[in-house]
């Protein structure tokens, strides 16, 4: 689950990660009001999305005056904000982020990340900050210092001095950064964060130490640990159909192609995905129905894909377990019935009353193609829609 930069900065004061003083805005009269109370010029005006790039998009403007404030913060509400990550549609912006303006001297990139391969989380940082990151790590890699701290352990004295050295911190400014990186630490690890990015960090002209920016992904699996990060999670930033079909505790991810699928279980949906792609079609989305859903699940999950218009057939490709073929069955019928499907759709099923669930289909007059295995569904389901 991801945050706004605000609710980063706010989970950041708890922490005591330094950052500047600041204050989120809905509109321009309370957009001048936290300016005036910064009570200090210039001030930035950051657009709140959930996407980065923003700089480079022209969602961050420094404002020289009350008038600029109010000029930027007009203009940056309601617009629709287009960068590197939020795809050509970018997304509207309903709030912004009055900080006050810092003297910066230096920019440093830091974030702290799960690495997967080692099991470990990993500190990296490099002197390159305030840029693509991505291009730096790619044209040049060797900018890119990575310390790997076991979490069994917790983060080290010699972890924090080796960040600190190699990105040629000056020695007055290093106590700062090892209590920023012990306390981001302290952060990461408590809230189950599975990226904490900062970038900048800056280091003041008065020698100060501050994250300029803040980038949050909590691991989602984990956020029943913590009910109190609920709070932050922001709608308007979220596709509006995986929020629909989170609502019935099903996982939806929103994709380009043109085939619309339902699975159950994510292995299977990565399976059915590829050897789509191998017949020569495109999966448009896939919905993972779990392994327990019921035959009301079945028919929201039916009824969600279906209301893509980019989908112009639907796989269904289930393996019952748990979830019954026939229970699975019955909600496709009644689904299809509702909705009035009018896209071809192709079945395939095994597994626990896998004739019951076939028989229901038959049963149907439902222009329902069945498969007999996978690559005889992927064949068919491709042919529909090429």
């Amino acid at each position: 689950m991801k945050i706004h930069e605000y609710q980063a900065k706010e989970l950041f004061r708890t922490f005591n990660v330094p950052v500047a003083r600041s204050g989120v805005a809905f509109s321009k009269e309370e957009a001048l009001k936290v300016a005036e109370d910064l009570g200090q010029y210039p001030v930035v005006v950051k657009a709140q999305i959930h996407a980065g790039g923003r700089g480079k998009g022209g969602g961050v403007k420094l404002a020289a005056n009350s008038e600029q404030v109010m000029t930027i913060v007009d203009q940056f509400l309601g617009m629709r904000l287009v960068t590197d990550q939020t795809g050509p549609e970018g997304r509207i912006v309903r709030k912004v982020l009055i900080e006050a303006g810092q003297s910066i001297d230096k920019e440093f990139y830091l974030s702290l990340l799960v690495d997967r391969k080692t099991e470990k989380i990993v500190i990296m940082a490099s002197q390159a900050g305030g840029v693509d990151i991505e291009n730096v790590a790619a044209k040049t890699p060797e900018k890119i210092i990575r310390v790997f701290v076991d979490p069994l352990i917790g983060i080290q004295g010699y972890q924090m001095r080796q960040v600190g050295f190699q990105l040629g911190f000056p020695a007055p400014a290093m106590k700062q950064l090892y209590g920023l990186l012990f306390n981001l630490y302290r952060f990461f690890v408590k809230y189950d964060v599975s990226l904490v990015e900062i970038n900048p960090l800056i280091l003041t002209s008065e020698g100060n130490v501050m994250a300029l920016d803040a980038k949050v992904d909590f691991d989602s699996n984990a956020l029943f640990r913590h009910k109190d990060l609920l709070e932050l999670r922001d709608l308007d930033e979220e596709d509006p159909m995986e929020v629909e079909a989170s609502s019935y505790n099903l996982n939806y991810i929103n994709l380009d192609g043109n085939v619309g699928n339902i699975v159950n279980g994510a292995g299977l949906a990565m399976a059915t995905m590829d050897i789509i792609k191998n017949a020569g079609a495109s999966p448009a989305n896939f919905m993972d129905v779990g392994g327990g859903a019921s035959a009301e699940q079945v028919e929201n999950a039916f009824r969600i894909i279906l209301a893509d218009p980019k989908v112009k057939a639907v796989l269904i490709n289930i393996f019952g377990g748990i979830l019954r073929c026939d229970v699975f069955a019955r909600g496709v019928v009644e689904a299809a019935k509702k909705t009035g499907v009018t896209v071809p759709v192709v079945v395939r099923m095994e597994g626990t009353n896998v004739e019951e669930g076939r028989q229901i289909l038959a049963d149907s007059d439902l222009n329902l193609t069945s498969a007999s295995d996978l690559a005889d569904a992927a064949e068919k389901i491709a042919a529909a829609v090429n």
